[in-house]
């Protein structure tokens, strides 16, 4: 697992816990912890980033 993949890995989890805790509680972590503003905007397009490369990381593995 290559440094990205491990970025983009985290930045996932961290994405899924926080719609967790938004369907579940109505809590959003990303926003308590950076406030409103361009930093949380980064987080969220960082996040998406990620999914979006896990995707594509998904349908160009080689099969053994």
């Amino acid at each position: 697992m290559s440094t990205l993949d491990y970025i983009g890995w985290v930045l996932i989890v961290v994405g899924a816990l926080n719609w967790g805790l938004i369907g579940a509680f109505n809590f959003n972590l990303v926003t308590m912890l950076f406030g409103v503003g361009m930093l949380t905007q980064w987080v969220y397009i960082l996040v998406g980033l990620a999914g979006l490369y896990s995707l594509w990381k998904m349908f160009t593995m080689k099969k053994k």
